[in-house]
């Protein structure tokens, strides 16, 4: 009795023991005899004990592998240090368990050399300037090359690119006079554009002057102009007011005689006096001397 309690609990033990359950994004590759039986997905699997064997487990998420710096010789005869950074994923668990030995070797070596490859066809300012185009190339390479191990290569990035100590330097100096040469361009083309700024500044000013002088020019001959139309206008009607009111010859007479008077001020040396004035001015003398005498 006690004997076959002690096969039943045997027999659960192992019952237990080969029930499995796969993770997510997990896959288990499983050998019957030693020979490769079927793939187990995600979800719970039973194996026949001493017979089946879970020969790998194999992860289905997406992976990282930043490979250390690798010694890449340029078109131009420098040497420059790259490390490269791999992001892949398995597709097919089966290849990747049955067709390569030691796959993350395997894709750091393909990665070196397709790397020498592609940047040894290219000088060393290309090879700085031309990332893109070599994490494109790469990935198309080590994607064709590992499809047949059932990894697919989603990205290849190159993560650093360290040339000799004396190129870092060279460049850092071409850099330096790059940027002072970009700044004299500058502050000449500032100084450039201030002069013609002052220059356009200075000939709007003496536009703005001129037109002022010549508006002032054309008021003041237009206040002349009218002015002069305003004294001629006075003068104009007045006479017309002295028509109308008909004065007589001695009014006018005397007005002339007033109007000599002012005109020979001290300042005219010879005056002509009309015929007319010259009788009236005799006969005025002739009547003060009548007077005196009496």
């Amino acid at each position: 009795m006690g004997f076959l309690i002690a096969l039943i609990l045997i027999v659960l033990v192992i019952l237990i023991a080969n029930i499995k359950i796969v993770p997510q994004a997990n896959a288990y590759i499983v050998e019957r005899l030693g020979a490769y039986y079927q793939t187990w997905d995600t979800g719970l699997h039973v194996k026949i004990p001493f017979i089946d064997r879970i020969a790998k487990k194999v992860s289905l998420k997406e992976q990282v592998v930043d490979f250390p710096p690798q010694p890449v010789i340029t078109k131009d005869n420098v040497s420059v240090s790259i490390n490269t950074v791999t992001y892949f994923q398995v597709t097919d668990p089966k290849l990747l368990a049955y067709g390569i030995e030691r796959p993350m070797m395997a894709i750091e070596n393909l990665t070196a050399t397709t790397l020498r490859n592609i940047v040894g066809s290219l000088e060393l300012d290309e090879t700085l300037t031309s990332r893109d185009h070599i994490n494109v190339e790469m990935r198309a390479i080590l994607d064709e090359a590992t499809d047949a191990w059932g990894i697919k290569i989603n990205r290849v990035e190159l993560k650093d690119i360290d040339p000799p100590r004396e190129i870092q330097d060279a460049m850092e100096r071409q850099m330096k006079a790059e940027r002072e040469k970009r700044e004299q361009i500058l502050r000449a083309e500032g100084e450039k554009k201030a002069v013609i700024l002052n220059a356009e500044g200075e000939k709007e000013s003496a536009i703005l002057r001129a037109e002022a002088k010549k508006q002032a020019a054309i008021r003041e001959a237009e206040g002349q102009a009218e002015a002069i139309i305003k004294v001629q206008t006075a003068v104009a009607e007045g006479i017309k007011r002295i028509n109308e009111a008909n004065p007589s010859q001695a009014y006018l007479t005397m007005k002339s005689l007033e109007s000599f008077e002012k005109a020979a001020d001290g300042k005219a040396t010879k005056i002509i006096i009309p015929s007319e004035i010259q009788g009236i001015a005799g006969l005025a003398s002739g009547l003060k001397e009548i007077v005196t005498e009496k």
